[in-house]
């Protein structure tokens, strides 16, 4: 997304793992939500993969995609998109790591009274969107930050056959993810990211009268 006057809009953080692309489309669509939003700008980042030879280490800088995430991200940010692939129903391992490598924001409440959201990708149509939503939220709430999910005033919502939750947003991509997101699911996409920028500016009107 944009990268120019993070310093003048309201930073959102878009953070996601995606193995094979899916979970990073549904991101940059959420990312196109948030920048729809006057004053509001996405900043997506990802999260490396989790190795289980201990001698394995990633590139400072993916070789595609958004940078890997650092803590200064949950500082600056004023809402948080947060996406994973789902694993047996729940996030994947990557993501995990991360959040469990967060105790020391926890404890100064960085992230306490932001809004935040979730958002999915799973290879089959009943492969565990909600649950992997669900468990996506767990240290959202720990952090104490407001979680949001999308409202039946979207009539996406009752048409899609793909993905799109109460919970979050979803896809279903397919084993190979082949799949490409449904007109419903991109819809659902942008409007989370876009009910998500709305709120953080509303939560937070001293910066936005700062900004004008």
């Amino acid at each position: 997304m944009n990268s120019s006057n993070i310093n003048v809009n309201t930073p959102i953080l878009v953070l996601y793992y995606s193995r094979h692309g899916s979970t990073r489309k549904l991101a940059e669509l959420i990312g196109q939500g948030i920048d729809a939003v006057a004053g509001c700008e996405a900043r997506l980042r990802t999260v490396p993969a989790v190795s289980t030879v201990t001698e394995a280490s990633a590139p400072d800088i993916p070789s595609e995609g958004a940078p890997y995430v650092e803590l200064a991200d949950l500082h600056e940010c004023q809402g948080l998109a947060l996406g994973s692939p789902t694993r047996f129903g729940n996030m994947a391992s990557a993501m995990k790591y991360f959040w469990d490598g967060t105790s020391t924001d926890w404890l100064a409440g960085t992230l306490a009274g932001k809004p935040a959201c979730v958002f999915t990708s799973t290879g089959s149509l009943h492969g565990g969107q909600e649950s992997t939503l669900i468990s996506m939220m767990t240290p959202l709430l720990h952090h104490g930050m407001l979680v949001m999910g999308l409202p039946y005033t979207l009539p996406e919502l009752m048409t899609t056959a793909s993905g799109g939750t109460p919970y979050g947003a979803s896809h279903w991509s397919g084993m190979n993810g082949t799949h490409p997101i449904s007109a419903e699911s991109r819809i659902l996409a942008i409007a989370q990211g876009r009910r998500l920028a709305e709120t953080a500016l509303k939560l937070n009107p001293k910066r936005n009268t700062a900004r004008a």
